[in-house]
């Protein structure tokens, strides 16, 4: 089953590489920060092989793009780990030139996020609502 998401790279983890029995190999994992109902919510994807964790290298954190993938599972030691394995990975193309400053726009929702919660939680304590201290 493939399967395709668009989001935000919001954070790029080390290259691990290694050998094993049928070779070298190198791996990347990346999280992305997409929009489901009202909440966002994130995802580790990961690539394989050299040539994909190259390619991941025109990426950078911020930008907004489409990934195609593949989920699998495995158990190991009565514990189950699932991969999200991305065979292509591309710029968002939904707002073709426009995708730089749209690619900025997460993350400066992000930042005007925490403001909009402060500004209830101060409304509350003037309210006399002290010990309702959730930040939402």
């Amino acid at each position: 089953m493939a399967l395709e998401l668009e989001g935000t790279i919001i954070r790029k983890l080390d290259i691990q590489s290694g050998e094993s029995a049928r070779g070298k190999w190198a791996k990347q994992e990346f999280i992305i920060e997409y929009q489901e109902g009202n909440f966002p919510s994130q995802a580790c994807f990961n690539v394989w092989g050299e040539d994909r964790v190259k390619e991941m290298e025109k990426f950078n954190i911020g930008d907004l793009v489409k990934v195609s993938f593949n989920i699998s599972s495995r158990e190991y030691n009565s514990r189950w780990y699932t991969d999200l394995r991305v065979w292509r990975i591309e710029k968002a193309s939904a707002q073709g030139a426009a995708a730089q400053p749209a690619s900025q726009q997460p993350s400066a929702e992000r930042t005007a996020a925490p403001a909009q919660t402060a500004a209830p939680a101060g409304t509350a304590e003037a309210g006399g609502e002290a010990d309702d201290d959730l930040p939402f």
